[in-house]
């Protein structure tokens, strides 16, 4: 399956800029600024945006002053404009360049925009204002992480909860960082006692969940998505959790449901339609499956997977022309793919073009000379279109790639049979005789050949194998009689003739032979009755009769 996506998340981003006044007190000439006083007024009212212009007006008439930006950050900030609430804490660092809460508030401006490096920067100049800030010192560990610096960010965390013991922000924020640097078993024992103080921490649940994906504990990986989405009823990481589980425990019908819950509450979700797909096609559910390859090949029409598995869907059910279509398009997007030309190639098998199928699996064994299968299937077409020394030749290589492989021996003993060389069919039959000993075509085909060499003693040996080994054909009844006959043990011969005939009544040259054997013990009266059977059954028996001497 095509797994979710798992997220891990990080802390951090809570934090809001301090309210500007407590430290800064600067004055524009000698008076204090009107709209600042009027700013002020509007923010206690709860009209944020009013008291914006109010500041911006006072800018833009030449009102200057650590205060005015301050403000006018601390304002912008709370609408989200991060940008530019980032450019006047810059203003108010430029007035004021040791200023403590413009660094800090600039760097979690940053850090809005995930501007990560600047912000770490702009963190660690707030610490250097004021080392035992704890906010700065915790962004600094946030921007760490998401600068791929985790190890540095373990101890930052690790400092951070130094100065405040169980600082659940700092608690996650380690945890974090321990999952990324590969120490999983202390990130978990973090994890789970997070949880234990804090049931409702979803972001804990969800990372617990990515970490048992990722240990391939998937038991564990579903408690926890449960919680998860018990917390949280449509959670999208809960879902994805419990359908990868699914998929791995094999349980396709588990893995469909939550799949599907996922494009209901995400109908744009692209590998839930995708793994939906896999699930209805595991469940041979082919149809679905074809509808929701179709919904993830609209979102993604450069995807060559949704392409060859809705091709096998309908190659499933018997659409073999929709299902070139989508092979097809599938070879064009990735045209050097195995599995795009093995599909195409048994697609053109099945629609009976043989040609087209041999061409596809020898590009295929270009790309990748050691796919087994494709070379069966090659000998196998070249066996049935008579190219029999090329079918040696594609057996052989099955047979150096994979032994035993009772399969191709068995093919490869047709081929040499075919191409006349006895013997090297002979030894290609044996071995899949001597490897399965109870495989009836091995020894049919070993029964023939030596009744071809006129091995007769040992023709009859592996016809009485046959028979010990389940085989009741007529055919193999009247072979296993016909050499008991030539041997002159007519008694035994007539015992076969006769299970022939039980198989098929009809069956005129075992009523003849029949005949033969029981006149040849004395049994005239039922030896004419049989032969006047095999007549009937096939009247062109009696030519030559009055001529015989």
């Amino acid at each position: 399956m095509k797994q979710p996506k798992q997220r891990t998340y990080i802390s951090g981003d809570s934090q809001t800029p301090a309210q500007a006044g407590s430290e800064v007190q600067p004055e524009i000439g000698d008076k204090p600024s009107r709209r600042l006083a009027c700013a002020v007024s509007l923010h206690l009212q709860g009209k944020t945006e009013e008291a914006l212009r109010e500041v911006l007006s006072a800018v833009e008439n030449g009102e200057a002053g650590a205060e005015l930006y301050a403000a006018m950050g601390q304002l912008q900030f709370e609408l989200r404009q991060y940008e530019q609430a980032a450019q006047s804490f810059r203003r108010l660092i430029d007035v004021e360049p040791d200023s403590l809460l413009g660094h800090l508030d600039l760097a979690i401006c940053l850090e809005k925009l995930s501007r990560w490096e600047e912000g770490h920067q702009e963190f660690r100049r707030a610490l250097n204002v004021d080392p035992d800030r704890l906010e700065a010192r915790l962004g600094l560990a946030v921007c760490l992480l998401h600068t791929e610096r985790a190890e540095e960010a373990v101890q930052i965390f690790g400092e951070c909860l130094e100065r405040e013991p169980g600082l659940e922000a700092a608690e996650f924020g380690k945890a974090v960082a321990l999952q990324l640097v590969g120490r999983a078993e202390e990130a978990g024992e973090t994890y789970r006692r997070i949880l234990a103080r804090n049931p409702q921490s979803a972001e804990t649940l969800a990372n617990l969940i990515a970490m048992g994906i990722q240990k391939k504990d998937h038991e564990q990986a579903a408690l926890y998505a449960r919680q998860l989405l018990a917390l949280q009823p449509g959670s999208q990481v809960a879902l994805e959790g419990l359908a990868t589980c699914a998929f791995a425990a094999g349980d396709y019908d588990s893995a469909a449901k939550y799949c599907a819950e996922l494009v209901e509450i995400r109908p744009d979700h692209f590998e839930a339609w995708f793994n939906l797909g896999v699930a209805q096609q595991k469940l041979n559910r082919h149809n679905s499956a074809i509808q929701s390859y179709h919904r993830a090949r609209t979102m993604r029409p450069e995807s060559p997977e949704v392409c060859l598995n809705l091709g096998i869907s309908y190659q499933e059910v018997g659409e073999l022309e929709k299902a070139r279509e989508a092979h097809e398009g599938a070879l064009r997007l990735a045209p050097r793919v195995p599995a795009c030309l093995w599909n195409l190639g048994l697609v053109a098998e099945q629609s009976g073009d043989r040609e087209g199928a041999e061409s596809l699996f020898m590009q295929l064994l270009e790309v990748d000379p050691n796919w087994e299968d494709a070379w069966f299937r090659l000998g196998y077409l070249r066996l049935k279109s008579g190219n029999f020394a090329g079918s040696v030749f594609a057996f052989e290589e099955c047979l150096r790639r994979r032994s035993p492989w009772s399969e191709a021996s068995l093919n490869l003993g047709i081929a040499h049979w075919k191409l006349g060389d006895l013997a090297a069919a002979r030894q290609a039959l044996q071995e899949v005789h001597t490897g399965q000993p109870e495989s009836l075509e091995a020894l049919r085909g070993l029964a023939t050949l030596a009744l071809e060499s006129e091995d007769y003693e040992e023709s009859l040996g592996f016809y009485k194998e046959l028979i010990d080994a389940g085989e009741k054909s007529p055919q193999v009844y009247y072979n296993t009689a016909l050499l008991l006959q030539n041997g002159g043990q007519h008694d035994q011969a007539a015992e076969y003739y006769r299970k022939a005939i039980s198989e098929e009544p009809a069956f005129a040259e075992a009523l003849l032979n029949l005949g033969h054997a029981l006149k040849a013990l004395g049994q005239e009266e039922e030896a004419r009755a049989c032969w006047q059977k095999a007549l009937e059954a096939k009247p062109e028996l009696a030519q030559g009769y009055f001529r015989a001497s």
